[in-house]
Parts: C-alpha cells; structure tokens; sequence
C-alpha cells in the first residue's frame, strides 16, 4: 500500500523543524530523516511536472513554504474555520503565500502546488480553468519516489462521484462557461471529476497529446473552445462523453517514468521553543481572522508569548497580533524593542510601514498623509536593504506611491513588476499592477494578469472582479477603483477537500 507524505510524521516529540531546498521550505515536528525524505519527493514532484510541461526547471525566485501538522487540532492552530476532514488548504495572502497539510493532505498539497507552480508559468497561468484543474488533479495522484514517478492515478472521491452521479456536468458547460458563472453544485459535484477525466484521457495517450497543443493554442487565440474541442478531436459532445464514459470503464492506464536525479540539497534546522507555542498561531495571523474569532486569536498570541518574553521570534508574532487585532500602541512597542535587538528584522519593519500607511488612510488632510507615507518609506527602504527579493515589501512600496500626482510612473511599473515576479500566486499583486497598468494606458498586459484568477473556481469574488477588469481594459475604461479591490483581494481561498 501506498504511504502518504505526511503519513509518517507523528512522533510524539513537539520540536518544530525547517528544512529548505531549493524550491521548498518544510516545516514539521518529525522525525529529520523523514522530513528529507518528504522535501526529496516535493523536489522530484516538482520535476516531473516541469518535464512533463516541457517548462524551465530553473529554480523559482521564491520557495514554497508547507507546514506540515500532526492532527486536526493542530490544523486548527492556523486555520480554526477549517471545514471538516479537511486535509490541506493553500493560502495566498499580502503577508505570506503557504500550505497547511496534516496526515491525508498530500493529494491538496500536489494539487495546490500545481496550481502555485502554473499561475507562476507564462502560458500555463492563461489556460482554461478547466483544463488548469484537471492538470492539478491528473498530477495531485502522482506515486512519487526519488527515481521514479507513476502518473494517472485515481483518486477514490474523484471515481465516486463520477461513477455514483448519473448526471455529469454537460460538456457544453465544463468548456464553454467561466467557473463562476457554472452552477456551484455542478463544480461541487462533477466539475472536479469530469475535468480531471478529460484531461486523463488526453494526458495518459501519447498520440492524444497533440489534440491538447492545437486545442491551447486554438482557444488561447480566440477560439470557442467547445467548437474547438470537437474540431481537434474529431467528435461532437455527445461521442466525446461516451467516448469518456468508456474510457472511465476499464480503460484507464498508468504511466511511469524512470530517470536518475542527484539528490536535492536539504539543510534542516531546529527552530526556537518559542516555535513549538508560536508557530502556527504566527500563520493564523496571516490569514484574515473573522471578527468572531479575534478576541480568542489575541488572547492565545498574548498567553503564548508571555512565556518566551525576551524571545524575537516571540515578539514578532505578538506584535503582528496586537497591530491586527489588539492595542496598535503596543504592537508599535513590541516591533520597536524587537528592532533594537534585531535591527534588520523584515517582517518587522513591513509591519510597521504598513502600520502607518493605514494611518495615512484614516487621515483626511494630505499634507498629514504624506508624513504618515514619508514615516512608512523610511521602514519599508530599510526592510528592502535587508533582503531586497521580498514581494511584501515591493507591494507596500508600490501602494505608497499611489499618494504622488505622478502615479503610476514607470518606476512604479517597475515596483510592481518585481513583486509580481516573486509572487505571481497573490491576487492582491496582481490586481495592484492591473490597476497601475491601466491607468499607464497598457491594458493588454492587464489582461493577461487578470486572465488566470478570472479562471480560477476557487475565489468567486475575485475571479469576477479579474472578469470586470478585463473588460474595462478590453474597453479602454478606468479599473475598478482601489476599494472594490482590497475588498475582493482579502476574499479567503475556498479550500479543497482531500478527505
């Protein structure tokens, strides 16, 4: 039987660890031998997707953060809203861009990373969203060892539904509807699976492969792509599904493929004590904290730090929470006395240049805007001396210059264009630069970033603000104004059940 990824690390002992390759960071409280062994597959996954893609397997600009948790409760540390049987859920913040898993969540983690590693990759990030889901399904199933990786599993929900549902998804449908504008019952319940068997279906035969070129490049031209897909394939919908249907009933194959690999490079490091009482508390704070549940967030950061007092990683976590939830002047404090001790702490500094931007939000006299503004440069140009390739900072830079008359000026671009490159994965960035890129008159390249998040099913809200964007560029109209994107851009992912 196959063993997860995460199925191993339980043991008894709590003391969180890093590790760090070149394209991930892991954190767990297992075994070290098992964790390298968890990063050596993710690395091999990683390069059996870019092979099979025919990408670059140049390493990205900024590693993927996975925090791997022993059980629910600890799942609920980080995520209390967490839907039952929930097994992994990724999240694209404005502070961090991360993955929580526990035991049963590999198949999330696989699909999620697709989909974090797709949106990064030029022409990937504008397919259909049906074809971009049924890619992170096909791979999600992956059977992954060091020299060796078997494709075109089955996931059991995914056989389930579509041998238990009499009534799929119309074809018609799947690839000529946007997601949001698909039933969510549909998506709910045969959207997933019908993807994922057509994408199989073409994937898993060689001689099938090049109906999927002429297809991405029919649609990516203007195409309809339900006219396009019968046109490749050379048979109407309703042959194409039973075509499927077929497929599905003894028809499915594995592929494997052998190659040799160096090992990757892992360093592992124990993290502090204050990790064991303060490292998922610290993501839970990154993830926007319902108002019902911010009281309880404060309290727990607040008793947590209290026992590690002279800790730094103790008094960033208790700073970020008391300037998102709690008492502002003290979480001033907190950051200020964690930067006598650790000068060049980013996270710090971030925190408090956009502490006094949201400042200068709340003021109504300009003059004493641009203060505030000039006080959160000053943070922001230190944090950016001390590690010049963090997207947080560059967003921040970006959003203070929207005070100047000369906004967006080239260098401004410029600004968003380097945090894009490192955080192609948050909408937030890519709703900031769509919106400079539109009143710099350069709409066509605001289409394509708004392209992949007006496909994606997961976040509604955004992908039909991403949907207006790009008919307002379409239309040589202004974007949508900067509050009805803070509103959309804070919309939490829908998580994927990998129960």
């Amino acid at each position: 039987m196959k063993r997860s990824l995460s199925a191993r690390f339980h043991s008894a002992a709590a003391e969180w660890k890093r590790a760090e390759s070149e394209r991930f960071i892991v954190y767990s409280e297992g075994p070290e031998r098992e964790l390298r062994a968890y990063v050596q597959k993710l690395e091999t996954f990683d390069y059996i997707v870019r092979f099979k893609l025919e990408q670059s397997p140049a390493a990205p600009p900024r590693k993927f953060p996975i925090y791997l948790v022993r059980n629910r409760a600890e799942l609920m540390i980080a995520y209390p809203e967490a839907p039952t049987d929930l097994g992994g859920v990724y999240f694209p913040t404005d502070e961090d861009v991360f993955a929580l898993s526990m035991t049963g969540g590999d198949h999330v983690i696989l699909h999620e990373y697709f989909h974090h590693l797709s949106i990064a990759t030029g022409e990937l990030a504008a397919y259909p969203g049906w074809l971009i889901e049924g890619l992170a399904e096909y791979y999600a199933t992956a059977d992954v060892l060091q020299s060796r990786v078997t494709l075109g599993g089955t996931d059991p929900g995914t056989i389930y539904a579509l041998t238990s549902i009499r009534q799929w998804i119309p074809l018609q449908t799947l690839l000529g509807e946007a997601p949001t504008e698909i039933n969510r019952t549909a998506i709910a319940r045969t959207y997933y699976p019908v993807a994922w068997l057509l994408t199989h279906w073409i994937m898993n035969d060689e001689t099938r492969r090049p109906m999927l070129d002429a297809y991405i490049a029919a649609v990516g031209a203007g195409g309809d792509p339900v006219e396009t897909i019968q046109q490749v394939t050379g048979m109407d919908l309703e042959t194409l599904q039973r075509e499927l249907k077929d497929y599905l009933d003894g028809k499915i194959t594995l592929t494997r493929y052998s190659f040799q690999r160096a090992p990757a490079e892992i360093t592992v490091t124990t993290l502090p004590a204050s990790a064991d009482d303060l490292l998922l508390l610290g993501q839970r704070l990154k993830i926007q904290v319902p108002e019902e549940g911010k009281a309880k967030a404060l309290a727990d950061v607040r008793a947590a730090a209290a026992r590690h007092p002279d800790d730094p990683f103790a008094l960033l976590v208790l700073g970020r929470a008391e300037l998102h939830l709690g008492d502002a002047a003290a979480g001033e404090a907190v950051l200020t006395r964690l930067l006598e001790m650790e000068p060049a702490n980013v996270e710090a500094l971030q925190l408090l240049g956009n502490q006094r931007m949201q400042e200068a939000m709340d003021l109504t006299d300009y003059q004493a805007q641009l203060a505030k503004i000039r006080e959160s440069r000053a943070f922001l140009a230190r944090a950016y001396q001390a590690d010049p390739t963090h997207f947080y900072t560059l967003e921040l830079l970006a959003q203070t210059r929207q005070w100047s008359q000369s906004y967006p000026n080239e260098n401004d671009l410029a600004t968003w264009e380097s945090a894009f490159i490192l955080a192609p994965q948050l909408p937030n960035i890519r709703f900031g630069y769509a919106r400079a890129l539109m009143q710099a008159d350069k709409n066509e390249e605001a289409i394509v970033l708004m392209t992949p998040i007006a496909n994606a099913p997961h976040n509604p809200g955004q992908a039909a603000a991403a949907q207006q964007m790009i008919d307002r560029a379409r239309a040589g109209q202004a974007p949508l104004s900067d509050e009805t994107l803070d509103d959309v851009s804070e919309e939490q992912p829908e998580p994927v059940d990998a129960s």
